[in-house]
C-alpha cells in the first residue's frame, strides 16, 4: 500500500512539473507568436506604404513632381542605453515632396508643410485632392513622415513622441525646404493639419512664432488629459507602451499637459491662425477644442475658429469629397491666401473642384 501511494505520488509529481513545462514552453510559444505577428503587421503596413506612393504619381503627377527624401530630426527624447553606440543621433525620416510642374526656378513660391494625422499613421492619397487644390495655387508641399509613423517597420513606429520630439521633426522639413530649394520663399511659409496633424500644427506656431506665416489647425487633439479620459484603455496604452511615454496621463499628468496645445497658449505669439471642429467628431471631441479656445481666449490671444454644428462625416467632415467639405475647404484656403499670396489662389467653388477633381 505505502509503495502504492508512493507511486502516486512520484506521478502526480513528474506530471505536475511535465504540465508545467508545457506550460512554459506553451507561453513562450504564443509570446513568439504573438511577435511575428506584430512584425507581420508591420511588413504588411510597408508593403501598403509602397502601394500608396505609386498611387501618388496617378493621383497628381499630372501637376506636381513627386519626391521623396530621407531626412532627419533631433534624437529621440529618451534612449533604451544612453551609452549604447549611436544614441543620441538624429532620428532619420522620410517627408514626400510636391512641386507645380509649371515652377519657374527663378522666381519665389509658398510652402505649405502638411503633417499627416494619427497616433500611428502616415501620409496617404487620402490626401489627394487637398494636395491638388494646394498646388495648383502654385504651392510647394512638404508632408514629413515624423517619427512613430507607419509603413517603415518596428523602429521608427516605436520612436513615436506624440506631441514631443516629432513636432520638430516636421519643423526640420520645414527647414530642409527652404535650404535645398532656392525657389522656396521663406518668408511665405504655411503650415496645417487636421487631428494629430492639428495639434503639431498648433505646437510649430507655439514653439517657431517667427516661421510661420499663417496656420491652419483643422478638429485638432488638444488636451490629452482630457482624451485619455474618454477613450479606451487600448487607445491609452499606445501612449503608455514602454518605448513612448511608459506611464498614464493619471501617474505624469505633467507629460501629458506638456503635450497638449490647450495648455500651452500661453506660447502663441500671434500667428494667423484658423482653427475647425465639428460637434459630431467621433475621433477627437469637441470639448478638446474648446477648451483650446477657451484658453487662447483667457491669454487674450487673437484667432479665428469655426465650431461645425453636426456637420456629416464627423472627425473627416472637411476632408472629404462632398459639396459641403468643399465649401468649408475653400474658407481654409482662402485664410491660408491671405497671408501667403499664392500665384492662382482659389477665389471660387468651381476654381476648387476644376484644381482637385479636374472638372
Amino acid at each position: 500500500m505505502k509503495k502504492r501511494i508512493l507511486f502516486l505520488t512520484l506521478f502526480a509529481y513528474i506530471f505536475v512539473a511535465a504540465a508545467a513545462q508545457n506550460s512554459g514552453d506553451l507561453q513562450k510559444e504564443i509570446g513568439q507568436l504573438q511577435e511575428a505577428d506584430k512584425n507581420m503587421d508591420h511588413r504588411i503596413d510597408q508593403l501598403a506604404k509602397m502601394i500608396d506612393d505609386i498611387l501618388w504619381f496617378n493621383k497628381v503627377g499630372d501637376i506636381a513632381h513627386v519626391d521623396k527624401l530621407y531626412i532627419y530630426g533631433p534624437p529621440k527624447w529618451k534612449e533604451e542605453n544612453p551609452h549604447a553606440k549611436g544614441a543620441g543621433n538624429p532620428v532619420k525620416f522620410w517627408t514626400y515632396v510636391f512641386i507645380p510642374t509649371t515652377v519657374d526656378v527663378s522666381k519665389k513660391y509658398p510652402l505649405i508643410v502638411l503633417p499627416h494625422g494619427g497616433v500611428h499613421a502616415d501620409f496617404t492619397t487620402y490626401y489627394a485632392h487637398i494636395v491638388r487644390e494646394l498646388i495648383s495655387q502654385g504651392y510647394i508641399v512638404v508632408a514629413p513622415e515624423y517619427r512613430g509613423s507607419t509603413g517603415y517597420g518596428k523602429s521608427h513606429y516605436e520612436k513615436i513622441d506624440y506631441g514631443g520630439r516629432e513636432t520638430e521633426d516636421v519643423y526640420y522639413s520645414r527647414n530642409y525646404m527652404i535650404e535645398n530649394y532656392r525657389f522656396v520663399d521663406k518668408n511665405r511659409v504655411g503650415i496645417m493639419g487636421w487631428s494629430h496633424g492639428g495639434l503639431i500644427t498648433l505646437m510649430n506656431i507655439f514653439d517657431h512664432p517667427e516661421d510661420y506665416q499663417v496656420a491652419f489647425a483643422g478638429v485638432p487633439v488638444s488636451d490629452l488629459i482630457a482624451r485619455m479620459g474618454y477613450h479606451e484603455q487600448g487607445y491609452r496604452d499606445l501612449y503608455e507602451a514602454d518605448y513612448h511615454i511608459g506611464e498614464s496621463a493619471n501617474d505624469n499628468v505633467k507629460e501629458y499637459r506638456k503635450r497638449s496645445p490647450a495648455w500651452n497658449t500661453h506660447k502663441f505669439d500671434g500667428t494667423p491662425l484658423l482653427i475647425h471642429t465639428n460637434t459630431n467628431d467621433e475621433d477627437v471631441n469637441v470639448l478638446e477644442v474648446e477648451h483650446l479656445i477657451k484658453s487662447l481666449k483667457a491669454e487674450g490671444k487673437p484667432f479665428e475658429y469655426q465650431i461645425f454644428e453636426d456637420i456629416p462625416g464627423g472627425h473627416s467632415f472637411d476632408r472629404m469629397d462632398t459639396k459641403t467639405a468643399k465649401e468649408i475647404r475653400l474658407k481654409i484656403h482662402q485664410h491660408l491666401a491671405k497671408h501667403l499670396k499664392p500665384e492662382h489662389p482659389i477665389q471660387t467653388l468651381p476654381d476648387l473642384q476644376k484644381a482637385a477633381y479636374k472638372f
